[in-house]
């Protein structure tokens, strides 16, 4: 089995430092334990490897004392909790032994149950690093695929994804079995422990009807009349995909000029196997009629990866106006514009809209195509 070295190694050996606290977020199965076991063989220290889903583990760190925990540790000096959000009143505590401990180190990690970086926000301010782990990303795949494979893994990815385990199996059928699993006993399980939200119907219909929008502009007041929900509640559990890491929210962009749309918002899955897993779709690419949408959806979360992993400040909008002229991707970095446009089929001719030209002449304008997504997401 080809082991993937993950961009993010180098980060966390950077940040894990004396008398701070590192925060590795993800969902689950992104390969959080994997990716922070790899890290701990390469330190010669002793260490203290606790999990948090362990009630054990919950009954060590109950006495919140500085003793208590010196008592536990020793002479070790990096802790490491594995799903940390398990554990009640994890910020104070960690806070504690940062400020008490003489040079400990603590790596935690939070799955999809809860964003960890929301527990700890206020207590740690000041004392912590957050990184996050997302599935495989072309850039850390690249490396490992032959040249002439990569538009046929391509093709599977769009469908499948890139979840660490479904890259592992190179049979379709449990391909999809292993998503369908992963959705069903992780992610909306994790959902429903969120927060004590109960009905998983409306949840699942709510992701349903989100997936075969990809790409498009969403009501909310739609949304919520389809499915017999307040406007507050389909809000609210939109925001909740967001903290468990399954959709990500873009925003209209507007310097207040009159015929821009920024009301509404367009939603993207961070993957596109769980995508295709709510809508019950494994269907080979070329069988598809939404090549499009999961072009689209499949290179904006590669360009979110490559944002975060490269550390690129960006604030990231789709732009629409009243008259129907768009633009997929717009992001404002630097002090500029960059405008881009999704396109499956590099043969098809793409014209830079003449609103956009006339209200920001100095944008730049690329179309993103299986032909060039590589120079856009590595």
């Amino acid at each position: 089995m080809k082991i993937i070295k993950r961009i993010q190694e180098k980060a966390l050996l950077e940040n894990l430092k004396p008398s701070k606290v590192l925060l590795l977020t993800g969902a689950r199965r992104t390969g959080k334990t994997w990716l922070t076991k790899n890290i701990l063989e390469q330190f010669d220290e002793p260490f203290l490897f606790l999990n948090g889903e362990n009630i054990a583990t919950i009954e060590l760190l109950s006495r919140q004392s500085t003793q208590n925990y010196l008592n536990l540790l020793g002479e070790k000096r990096l802790l490491v909790l594995d799903e940390a959000q398990q554990i009640p009143d994890i910020g104070n505590k960690l806070k504690l032994m940062v400020d008490t401990i003489d040079g400990i180190r603590i790596l935690a990690t939070g799955s999809s149950a809860f964003n960890i970086s929301l527990l700890t926000g206020q207590p740690l301010t000041g004392r912590k690093t957050t990184l996050h782990l997302f599935p495989f990303s072309d850039e850390e795949l690249l490396p490992f695929e032959d040249i002439t494979a990569r538009k046929d893994n391509l093709f599977q990815r769009l469908v499948f994804g890139n979840y660490p385990e479904v890259w592992q199996k190179h049979n379709t059928e449990n391909k999809a079995a292993y998503l369908q699993e992963l959705l069903d006993s992780y992610l909306m399980k994790d959902i429903l422990a969120f927060d004590k939200v109960r009905n998983a119907p409306q949840l699942f219909n709510l992701l349903r009807l989100v997936a075969f929008q990809v790409g498009q502009e969403v009501s909310y007041n739609e949304l919520g009349r389809q499915l017999g929900m307040s406007v507050n509640l389909v809000i609210r559990y939109l925001d909740l995909f967001t903290k468990v890491f399954i959709l990500y929210r873009v925003g209209g962009y507007s310097r207040n000029l009159r015929k821009e749309v920024v009301k509404n918002s367009k939603w993207y899955f961070y993957d596109n196997g769980i995508r295709n897993a709510i809508i019950a779709n494994f269907n080979p690419l070329p069988l598809r009629n939404d090549q499009g949408q999961l072009w689209e959806n499949y290179v904006i979360s590669e360009r979110l990866k490559y944002q975060h992993y490269h550390r690129i400040p960006s604030n990231n909008f789709f732009w629409r106006t009243y008259d129907r002229q768009e633009l997929d991707w717009v992001e404002e970095r630097g002090g500029k514009l960059y405008a881009y446009e999704m396109k499956w089929n590099p043969n098809r001719k793409v014209k830079i809209p003449l609103g956009w030209q006339k209200a920001y002449p100095d944008a730049e304008f690329e179309v993103v195509t299986p032909e060039n997504y590589l120079d856009w997401v590595t």
